[in-house]
């Protein structure tokens, strides 16, 4: 994934993107992103990295509808992650999410041309 997939970055988070294959696919989720996230230990303690994953999957299932399908996906946390999940709230952290899913051009074609 690391060496044959692409990726974005902003300064919270790295998307790391792949094509999924047709026979990686179960039938059933064929339209749908397989998404992964990794929090190291460099963020803080157990319950600060519970905390960070806990947000990441909760704003990326707000925002599954707007993803395209199709895709493995691996979102890796950065250090400035904690600070903003205290700061922002997980509104915030939704917001960052989508910035790289749109940098990646990974956001469904509806969700690209809605304005701000």
């Amino acid at each position: 994934m690391y060496r044959a997939g692409r990726s974005v970055a902003n300064r919270y988070l790295v998307l790391y993107y792949f094509p999924r294959s047709d026979e990686s696919a179960p039938s059933n989720a064929a339209t749908s992103s397989r998404i992964g996230f990794s929090v190291s230990k460099r963020l803080g303690s157990a319950v600060d990295r519970n905390r960070v994953k806990r947000s990441l999957r909760e704003a990326s299932r707000l925002s599954e509808a707007r993803i395209q399908g199709g895709f493995d996906v691996v979102l890796i946390a950065r250090e400035p992650m904690t600070e903003l999940l205290d700061r922002g709230g997980a509104g915030a952290v939704e917001e960052k999410v989508l910035e790289v899913f749109r940098k990646a051009s990974l956001l469904a074609p509806q969700e690209e041309q809605r304005p701000s």
